[in-house]
C-alpha cells in the first residue's frame, strides 16, 4: 500500500508538482477515501518526506553501483562513473531531481530523517578521494590559494565524518567538485543551457573530469 501511494505520489510530481501533491487525489486515484491514506501518511508533509528520501536513497543506490563496478584502484575511472551516474539518474529523473534540488516547497520542513539518505551520495565520492589519499596517488596542488583559515574548523567535523586522514585543501576542493557537479545538472535540467550548450552531455563530462584533476586524481 505504501508503495502504491508513493508510485501515485510521484506520478503527481511530474504533472502537478510538489506544491500540487494531494493525498485526497492519490486516495482517489486508488478509489479509496481519504482517510484510508492518512493512516499510511497522517500529513502531505509525511509523503513529501517519503518522497524525499527516496529520491536520496535512488541517487545514493545509483552513485553505489557505479562505484562498485569498477577496480578500487581505478581512483579516476571510479570518480567518473559516479559523477556521470548521478547525472544520468537527473535526467532520466527530473521530477524527483527537482523535489531534492529544486526550489523549496512552501511550508514544508526536512526532517532529520532525510539526512542520512541525502549524505550518500557525497559519501561514495568522499570515498574515492580518501582512498586516494591513502594510497598516496593524489596529484600535486600547485598553482592554487590555500583554503581559508575559516575552513579549518569546519574540516576537522568533515574529516571526521567521512574524509578520513584527507587534508583540508583536498576536503574543500572535493566538495567545490561534488556542488559542481549538482550545479551542472541543475543548469541542464531547469533551462539555465538552453542556447547556450548544445551537448550538455560532453560537457558534463568534461566538467567532471577537470575537477577530479582539480581535487588531485589523474589517469
Amino acid at each position: 500500500m505504501i508503495r502504491e501511494i508513493t508510485d501515485i505520489g510521484r506520478r503527481l510530481l511530474a504533472t502537478e508538482g510538489a506544491t500540487g501533491l494531494s493525498l485526497r487525489a492519490i486516495a482517489r486515484e486508488m478509489g479509496m477515501v481519504s482517510s484510508a491514506v492518512h493512516r499510511y501518511f497522517p500529513t502531505k508533509d509525511d509523503l513529501l518526506t517519503a518522497l524525499i528520501i527516496d529520491a536520496f536513497n535512488a541517487v545514493g543506490d545509483t552513485a553505489d553501483a557505479a562505484d562498485a563496478a569498477l577496480p578500487r584502484d581505478d581512483l579516476l575511472g571510479r570518480w567518473m562513473a559516479v559523477t556521470l551516474a548521478i547525472r544520468a539518474w537527473a535526467v532520466a529523473h527530473p521530477h524527483e531531481y527537482a523535489l531534492i534540488h529544486g526550489s523549496p516547497v512552501p511550508g514544508y520542513q526536512a526532517p532529520e530523517d532525510t539526512v542520512v539518505a541525502a549524505s550518500r551520495d557525497g559519501a561514495v565520492l568522499a570515498a574515492i578521494v580518501r582512498d586516494a589519499a591513502e594510497a598516496g596517488v593524489l596529484g600535486p596542488m600547485q598553482g592554487f590559494p590555500p583554503p581559508p583559515a575559516a575552513f579549518a574548523a569546519d574540516a576537522v567535523n568533515i574529516r571526521a565524518a567521512i574524509f578520513g586522514g584527507v587534508d583540508d585543501d583536498v576536503i574543500l576542493r572535493s566538495l567545490i567538485a561534488w556542488t559542481w557537479a549538482y550545479g551542472a545538472i541543475s543548469f541542464e535540467l531547469f533551462g539555465m543551457f538552453n542556447n547556450v550548450i548544445t551537448d550538455c552531455a560532453a560537457a558534463f563530462e568534461h566538467g567532471a573530469r577537470s575537477m577530479a584533476r582539480y581535487v588531485g586524481l589523474s589517469g
